[in-house]
C-alpha cells in the first residue's frame, strides 16, 4: 500500500551524462549488468551481517541471506532481490540519484574516453540497468525499519526520477528492469544461468533462479553458483582460470591479473591472504586520498572494503583480500589502525606482496616490464615510507641509462652494477626534467669518453627517491651534478693546477671571479668537460638543482643556490674569450656563459629577455 506522495527529483548532472554514455556506448558488453546487481546485492548482504554482529535484530527473525532472481515472460520484466540491509529513503538518493565519488569530473572524462570498458574498469554498478532497460524500479527498505518504511524509487533514465514511501514486507531490496524490445534473451533462464557463472560462480551468498519443474509441475528456486569462499579452499583445488575469473568479481576488472599469491598461515596468528597484482592501473590509483586496500573478512565474515591498515601506500595498487581468525568481529577502521595484530599482519604481507614482485621481476621479465611500466612511480614512493624493506624496494626499481639508450625504464641495479667499470665503487645517476633533458647532459661527457655508466633519473618523484636510496649491495649512489672528487681517480683525469695553466688562463679566471662575484660560489678550470665550454655544479653539501624544482613545485620557501662554475680551458670559445682585451665584451661574455650554463642545468632562466638581449649583441659584434 502506498502512503505517501511521489516526489520527483532530478539526477546529479554527472549520473545524467553517466546514463546517456552507458546506454548508448555499452551495448557489446551489456551482460555485465547482471553482474553488477548481484555484487551490490551481495555487499548489501555482507553489510546486513556485519550489523548484525552487535545488532542481531536487524535481521528481522530472518537469517536466510540469498540473491534471487526471477523473470516474467508476459511482462518483460527481470528481477533480482536480496535478504540484505535495504536502504533509506537518503539511501536511494545518496546511492541511486548521485555518484558518491571524489574527482567525479575526471572520472567522467575518463569514461569518454574508454566507453568499450567502462563498467569493467569502474564498476558502476546500479546504472548499467539502464543499458538493457528501458524503466527500472527498486522496492527496498532498511532492516530494522517498520514495514511502512519502504521506499519505491523509479526511473527511465532521462534524467529524472521518482521516490515514494510504500510497504514492504520484507528487508533489502528488490530491483525490477522493464527490459527494453530487443533485450529479450536476458529473459532466457539458461542465459541468465550462464551469466551469473561466468562472473558471480564465487559469491559467498546463494543466489537462485526460479524454474520450472516439469517433473512436480512447480515453481522452484535452483541455486545457480557453489557459494563457497574460494580463498578457503586449497590451492590444490584451485586452477588458474578460477583464481582469474574471482579477480574479476572481486576486482570489476576485466584484464586477468599479472599475477597472485594464496596463503594459508597458521601459527601465532591465523590468516589466509589472496593478493593480485593486476595489468592495469586503476582509473584512481593516482589519487592517494582515495581508498585503496583490502578487503576484510573475519572468520569468513565480511568486515571492511579498501581497508589501508594491511598495506603500505605505495603498495596500494594490490588488490585482493585477508581472512583473519584473530581479529575481533567488531573491529572498526580506528581501531584497526592502532591493533597489534593488524600491524603484525601488515609487515607479513608487506612482505609477501614485495615477495610476489621479485618472483615475478626473476622468473618472467616481461610481465614484470608491464608492472613497471604500470606501476614503477607509486613503488619509488616506498623507499621514502618504507625504511624496513628499503633493499627489497630498491631491488625493484627499474631505471635507464646511457647505455641503455632507451626512454623505457628496464635496468634493474644488480644488472648496472654487474657492469662496472674496474675500481669503481659507486653508482652514478643524473636527475633532470626529461629523459631527453639527463640523456644530453653536458655533465655526462667525461662518463661517455670513460665508458661509465650513469642512470637518467627524469621522473619528478625521482629526486626525492634518491634522498632515501643511498646505497645498494655496497655501493653508494652519487649525484653526477654534484662535486665528486673521487671521480678524478676513477676517470684519470688531473685536477687543473696554475702551473699547469697559462698566464692568459690564468688572467681569464682572475677576470671572470671578479666579474661574477657573489653570483657563484667557486669557479675553476675543469678537465672533466669534452665539448661543453662550461658547466655549474652542486656542492656536495648542498640541495640540488631538481630538489629546488621540488620545494619550490610544492610552495616551499628554497634558499638561493650558488653553484660552482667550471670551464673548459680547451675549449675554442674559451680560448676566443680570453684574448678579448675590451673588459666590458669579456664581462658581458662571462655572463652569457654562466647563463648558458644555468640555462643547461636548470631548465630556464629567471631572465631569459637579457639572456637572449646580451646574446644577440655579442652576436653583433
Amino acid at each position: 500500500m502506498k502512503n505517501q506522495k511521489k516526489e520527483v527529483y532530478n539526477f546529479q548532472s554527472e549520473v545524467e551524462k553517466l546514463l546517456q554514455l552507458m546506454i548508448h556506448s555499452l551495448y557489446s558488453n551489456k551482460e555485465i549488468f547482471l553482474r553488477e546487481l548481484i555484487s551490490n546485492a551481495s555487499d548489501a548482504i555482507d553489510k546486513l551481517r556485519f550489523l548484525s554482529i552487535s545488532s542481531p535484530e536487524l535481521y528481522e527473525n530472518n537469517s536466510d541471506m540469498k540473491i534471487q532472481i526471477s523473470v516474467n515472460k508476459a511482462q518483460k520484466t527481470l528481477i533480482i532481490s536480496d535478504t540484505g540491509i535495504g536502504m533509506t529513503r537518503n539511501d536511494t538518493i545518496e546511492n541511486l540519484g548521485t555518484i558518491a565519488k571524489s574527482g567525479t569530473k575526471s572520472f567522467l572524462q575518463s569514461l569518454e574516453n574508454k566507453k568499450n570498458t567502462l563498467i569493467g574498469e569502474f564498476g558502476v554498478g546500479f546504472y548499467s540497468s539502464f543499458i538493457v532497460s528501458k524503466k527500472v524500479t527498486v522496492r527496498t527498505r532498511f532492516a530494522g525499519t517498520k514495514s511502512d518504511k519502504g521506499i519505491l524509487w523509479e526511473s527511465s533514465g532521462s534524467g529524472k526520477y521518482t521516490i515514494e514511501t510504500i510497504t514492504k514486507k520484507n528487508k533489502g531490496t528488490e530491483i525490477t528492469l522493464f527490459l527494453k524490445e530487443q533485450e529479450e534473451e536476458f529473459l532466457e533462464i539458461w542465459r541468465i544461468k550462464n551469466i551469473v557463472s561466468k562472473y558471480s560462480d564465487h559469491i559467498t551468498v546463494p543466489v537462485q533462479i526460479q524454474n520450472y519443474d516439469e517433473k512436480n509441475k512447480t515453481y522452484i528456486w535452483e541455486q545457480i553458483n557453489k557459494a563457497k569462499a574460494l580463498w578457503i579452499l586449497n590451492k590444490s583445488e584451485i586452477t588458474d582460470d578460477k583464481y582469474k575469473k574471482f579477480y574479476k568479481y572481486l576486482t570489476h576488472d576485466q584484464n586477468n591479473p599479472l599475477t597472485w599469491s594464496h596463503n594459508h598461515v597458521e601459527g601465532s596468528q591465523e590468516y589466509i591472504s589472496l593478493l593480485y597484482i593486476p595489468k592495469k592501473a586503476a582509473w584512481d590509483i593516482w589519487n592517494r586520498d582515495n581508498k585503496h586496500g583490502l578487503k576484510l573478512y573475519v572468520k569468513r565474515v565480511y568486515i571492511m572494503d579498501n581497508s589501508q591498515a594491511f598495506l603500505p601506500n605505495y603498495l596500494r595498487f594490490v588488490r585482493g583480500l585477508i581472512d583473519s581468525n584473530d581479529l575481533p568481529l567488531n573491529i572498526s577502521r580506528e581501531i584497526l589502525q592502532d591493533n597489534s595484530i593488524t600491524k603484525n599482519l601488515k609487515k607479513a604481507l608487506t612482505k609477501r606482496t614485495l615477495n610476489i614482485l621479485e618472483k615475478l621481476a626473476q622468473s618472467d621479465n616481461e610481465k614484470y616490464q608491464i608492472f613497471w611500466n604500470q606501476f614503477g612511480l607509486i613503488l619509488k614512493e616506498g623507499p621514502a615510507e618504507d625504511s624496513e624493506n628499503l633493499n627489497k624496494v630498491t631491488n625493484l626499481l627499474r631505471f635507464t641509462s646511457i647505455k641503455n639508450n632507451q626512454p623505457e625504464q628496464t635496468l634493474s641495479l644488480k644488472k648496472y652494477i654487474s657492469d662496472l667499470q674496474p675500481q669503481q665503487d659507486k653508482i652514478y645517476y643524473i636527475t633532470a626534467d626529461s629523459y631527453t633533458a639527463a640523456k644530453n647532459s653536458p655533465h655526462l661527457e667525461l662518463f661517455k669518453k670513460n665508458n661509465i655508466d650513469v642512470l637518467l633519473l627524469s621522473d619528478r618523484i625521482d629526486e626525492w627517491m634518491m634522498n632515501y636510496v643511498t646505497e645498494f649491495e655496497g655501493k653508494k649512489f652519487q649525484s653526477i651534478s654534484k662535486e665528486d672528487m673521487s671521480l678524478n681517480q676513477l676517470t684519470h683525469i688531473k685536477k687543473v693546477k696554475n702551473n699547469d695553466i697559462s698566464e692568459d688562463m690564468l688572467n681569464f679566471l682572475k677576470k671572470a671571479k671578479k666579474t661574477l662575484g657573489n653570483k657563484i660560489k667557486d669557479i675553476r678550470f675543469t678537465q672533466r668537460l669534452t665539448e661543453t665550454p662550461c658547466i655549474v655544479l652542486s656542492d656536495s653539501n648542498e640541495m640540488t638543482t631538481q630538489m629546488a624544482k621540488l620545494f619550490s613545485a610544492a610552495g616551499q620557501t628554497v634558499p638561493e643556490l650558488k653553484y660552482i662554475f667550471e670551464i673548459n680551458p680547451n675549449h675554442i670559445l674559451i680560448k676566443k674569450i680570453c684574448l678579448i682585451n675590451d673588459d666590458k665584451q669579456f664581462n658581458e661574455w662571462i655572463k652569457l656563459l654562466l647563463d648558458q650554463a644555468l640555462l643547461s642545468e636548470k631548465g630556464s632562466l629567471e631572465n631569459p629577455h637579457k639572456f637572449i638581449s646580451r646574446m644577440n649583441k655579442l652576436l653583433l659584434k
